[in-house]
């Protein structure tokens, strides 16, 4: 894949918890200040389980491009790297306010209360 991807950026790519023959969407949080933006980003995962009062629910007009076949949420603690090469293909974009709104929940979960 390119290296063009930014942040809200919706990338399908490899899952390293699944296996080497398993891909999902992910979101991607990192940013140009980012070491090695590029060439590996910062991502959360996007699924279609509905099991989790936790999963944030995208909802349609949060696509500024794109979207997914099924009903999507992020889960805002699969946070993940993933090499640009690991990637196969950009499947759309999200609203930055949005976005800064998942991370923030992520934050909630690593910062110290």
């Amino acid at each position: 894949m390119t290296s063009d991807l930014e942040r809200c950026d919706v990338c399908y790519g490899a899952d390293a918890f699944k296996g080497a023959d398993y891909s999902r969407p992910w979101v991607i949080i990192s940013n140009e200040s980012s070491p090695f933006q590029g060439e590996q980003y910062i991502v959360l995962a996007l699924t279609t389980r509905t099991w989790h009062d936790g999963f944030v629910r995208i909802p349609d007009d949060a696509w500024i491009v794109g979207g997914t076949p099924k009903s999507s949420s992020i889960v805002p603690w699969s946070v993940e790297t993933i090499d640009a090469d690991d990637i196969e293909f950009r499947q759309g974009r999200l609203e930055a306010d949005f976005v800064d709104e998942t991370v923030a929940q992520l934050t909630e979960y690593v910062t110290r209360r």
